[in-house]
């Protein structure tokens, strides 16, 4: 049984953001460490995020076009940021970030309705 396009393309793109989140924004809770290990390390960890990304959006483009891909992959981002700010780096989500998240998912809308 093979998955759905959509379903491998989403699950890589959510594990590849999963990955990015924690190389750009992990290092923020250890400030005492030097910055040329946190960009080392930042790097090491980006090294799996690209190895997800890639593959996600060469099998989703085709079913997807390339702004559908951009599109997901910035709302995914934005979840699993938001998910990684209040759980990780213990931030509380104000309703401005809400807002401003739901600005986002409507222009996700715009992107992905069929307009005749």
């Amino acid at each position: 049984m093979t998955l759905p396009i959509p379903v491998i393309t989403i699950g890589l793109l959510l594990a590849s953001n999963i990955f990015m989140t924690f190389a750009w924004y992990g290092h923020l809770k250890f400030k005492e460490s030097a910055l040329i290990t946190v960009i080392l390390v930042s790097w090491g960890i980006a090294f799996f995020e690209y190895v997800l990304q890639v593959p996600a959006n060469r099998i989703g483009y085709g079913y997807f076009n390339a702004a559908q891909l951009k599109t997901i992959q910035e709302v995914i981002t934005l979840t699993v940021f938001a998910a990684f700010s209040v759980l990780y780096l213990k931030e509380p989500l104000m309703w401005n970030h809400v807002l401003g998240f739901a600005f986002i998912a409507l222009g996700a809308f715009f992107i992905f309705h069929k307009w005749a």
